[in-house]
This record gives C-alpha cells, structure tokens and sequence, in this order.
C-alpha cells in the first residue's frame, strides 16, 4: 500500500464543492454518453454527487436527458412531473412501490427532480413524446430535460399500458397484446411462477409477446418502449433459471438498446447521463465479470458509440452506513458499512486518498500503478449482510480501465428514504446480489 501513496496524491483532488468537478467537465468534453455508477443503491454521497454533476452536465453543457436504472412506467410519471405535469416530483416518486422502494423513492432524488422541474420550467414546452413516430432533428431538439427508465423488471405493468395504449388508440391493432396478456396472466403476475414453467413444463409466452413487439415497433415511443421491456423480461425471465451470465446480459443489453433507442428519438446532438451501479456502468473487460461470460452497460457504450464519446465516472468509500435489506424483499434497514477489507481499493484510499476526493484518469501514457494493478473494489447491492461481506461484495477491478474518472468517499451516511418499504417479493434477485 505505502507504494501507492504517491502517485495517489500526485492524481488525487480534494472534493469539497461543486466547483472541484471542473476537472470533470473538461475530461467530458464533448463525449455523448456520461455514465455515473455507485458502489451501493443506499448511499447518501453517492447520489448527492452524482446529482451535483448531472446538474452542471444538463445546465452548461446541454444533456438532453437522464437514463436511470429504474423501471420505465415508473419513471415515466417522473419525467411527466419534471416536465411540468400537474403531478408534483415528490407524488410521482412516492409511485414506486416495487422494492427496493429506496433506491428512487428518497429525498436525494427528490433534491435533483425539484431542480430539474424547475430548471425545465424556463425551458420551451415541447414533449418528448410527439404522435408521430419520427425522431427529433436538431433544429427541433426537445428542450425539456427528460427522466427515464432503462430497467426490465416491469413486465406486467408495461403490458398494461400497451394494451391500453392501443383500446384508444388502435383497437384494431391490439389483438397480439390481448393475447400476450392472457398468456401470461395465467401466471398471476408472478414472475418465479412463469420462469419455472419455461423449464420444467416448457410453457412460453415468448411467441406472443415478440409477436406484438413486431407490431409495435417504431410506433409512440412510449408504447414502443413498454413492448420492447415485455419482451426482454419475458427472456430475462427464461434465462434466469437457465443459470449462467446469460440473464445479466439480457438485462444489460436491455438497458443499452434502451438507451441507444432514446438518443436516437431525441435526435442529432443530443446528449445522455446514465445512472447505475457500478456493476452496469464500469467496464466489464476490467473486471472478472468479462471470465464470467459478462458484459455491461459501460462496455456496450463504449463499443456501440466509441470509448472517446462515453464518460465511465465510478464512485466508492471506505465505510458508514447505507440503506438495505439483510435478504430480498425485507423490510429496509440502515446497516452498517465496515472498512474496506486490506488489499482493497478502499483500504488503499483510505490510507493514501484526502477524506473526499476526485481521480480523472489519464488516457493511456504515464499511468500509476494503482491504475493498472487488479485490486478488489467493493460492490454493495440492495441486499447486503456487513457480517458476510470479506466473503464477497468485492470485484477484481483495473481501475484504470474500468473507468475513466472516481470519486472517492472515506466516510459514507445512509440516504434518505421518502417513505418505509412496500415488500414485494416477486422478483427475483439479481447477481451480483441486488445490482
């Protein structure tokens, strides 16, 4: 560890108001794509600043938009309320009630969605959302910031709304939602139900539902987008009791086409902020999850758009507390988050790095070693047990490559949660545990 010391200091900037992610900015340039990840769904710095940069990204340099790992019905009431519905940030916030119900229903994204409902208010009143199916051009950008969701958990929901969606709109055209629906309501929205009986009795709604994917595609984009999340948790489902990395990657692929999908509908120059856990947002190449069979939605970018148009920001801490639940669907709890584990990259920082800071890396030449050594970097989910954490919650990462910029927290406190946990244990958990 002592060897790090130096390079550490010589590379490492003390982070103590907005005005110290300059650094940041310049590094972001004219890059499309700035992925902000978090080492745990429960953390209050970890969302205070990735707010504060997404704030200066949307305000000075113009982002259009802000992807989040979240379900799209739910966050599309957030991005109704952001833009100036009658419906206020904190109602639509207090609409989620899949657990985990912390990880968007909390004061800290209810800080940043009060400022972007404001910041939309002085903003022309265009919908990101036209009747038509063309995307925007740049001389008709949509200049309202948007909130959406790239997650793909809300299989029945987005079934509900396309079937809706086309009664009023195209009653003719909804006979392969219809039967979609009462495909899969047999299984009494329950989605461990459906999956076992895709391996065991070899039933499937996969016919139905891509059926009416087909028909769906290149339509309203909200309609579009309920259908595209019916067909991936339909194979996210499938695949997840196959076994394997291959629900990871349904879900991460899921995410990408989604957002690539919104650049595209937001038209030329437009700009995206994503925010996830560190698992979706680093590299996968610079993690053991690419030996696994893994990828992610920071390595998709990278190859979908070209590494020097995506940003990878990280972010990580030494301990505290966070916001949890000791297994799946149980009540949330503050839990106690222990020092990194020796060896760790948390314990290096710790021992070398000023209590908050800001690492930008270098491009390639001249690297320190902290940045191409493999280290153990520490990933907390919405389930996490402290007393069991040297057993796991640490990924082999080459920091340096897995991201391009880290922002570094010695001590952590637990983010704020609007209202106690609805349990719905309907879901299954995802690995690594609850990312």
């Amino acid at each position: 560890m002592r060897r790090y010391g130096d390079e550490v200091a010589a590379i490492a900037r003390p982070l103590l108001d907005e005005g110290d992610l300059d650094v940041l900015l310049d590094r972001v340039g004219d890059a499309r794509v700035v992925m902000i990840g978090e080492a745990s769904h429960g953390t209050h710095e970890y969302y205070a600043w990735r707010a504060a940069l997404t704030r200066r990204l949307i305000a000075e340099r113009n982002f259009s938009f802000l992807a989040v790992e979240g379900d799209w019905p739910d966050c599309r009431r957030v991005d109704a309320a952001v833009r100036g519905a009658p419906a206020s940030p904190l109602e639509s916030l207090l609409g989620y009630e899949r657990w985990p119900t912390w990880m968007w229903a909390n004061e800290e994204v209810l800080d940043f969605t009060d400022w972007l409902r404001s910041h939309n208010a002085t903003r022309p009143d265009r919908s990101a959302f036209p009747t038509s199916s063309g995307s925007a051009s740049r001389d008709d950008k949509y200049d309202k910031v948007g909130f959406h969701g790239l997650d793909v958990y809300s299989m029945w929901e987005s079934l509900r709304q396309v079937v809706l969606w086309l009664r009023e709109n195209d009653p003719e055209a909804a006979g392969h939602a219809v039967n979609a629906y009462q495909c899969l309501a047999s299984y009494s929205e329950n989605p461990q139900s459906y999956a076992w009986a895709t391996k065991y009795l070899r039933a499937s709604c996969q016919d139905e539902v891509v059926r009416m994917l087909i028909e769906l595609r290149g339509r309203d984009l909200d309609v579009w987008q309920n259908a595209e999340v019916v067909a991936g948790a339909e194979h996210y489902y499938r695949a997840l009791v196959a076994g394997g990395a291959s629900s990871w990657n349904v879900r991460d692929r899921h995410m990408d086409s989604t957002l690539a999908r919104l650049l595209d509908h937001y038209g030329e120059g437009s700009k995206a902020v994503v925010w996830a856990h560190n698992t979706h947002i680093g590299d996968a190449n610079a993690t053991d999850q690419a030996a696994q069979g893994e990828v992610t939605l920071g390595s998709l970018a990278r190859e979908r758009f070209g590494a020097g148009q995506v940003v990878l920001v990280g972010m990580g801490g030494h301990r505290g507390s966070v916001i949890a639940g000791r297994t799946w669907g149980a009540a949330m709890t503050e839990l106690p988050v222990p020092p990194g584990r020796p060896g760790s990259l948390e314990d290096i920082l710790h021992a070398t790095a000023p209590p908050q800071a800001l690492f930008v890396f270098p491009r390639l030449a001249g690297r320190p070693d902290l940045l191409v050594d493999e280290v153990p970097h520490r990933a907390i989910g919405v389930v996490y047990r402290p007393e069991q954490e040297r057993l796991g919650n640490y990924v082999p990462s080459v920091l340096g490559d897995r991201y391009d910029a880290f922002l570094w927290f010695d001590e952590t406190r637990a983010l704020r949660p609007l209202h106690p946990l609805h349990v719905d244990i309907h879901e299954f958990e995802t690995y690594p545990t609850g990312v």
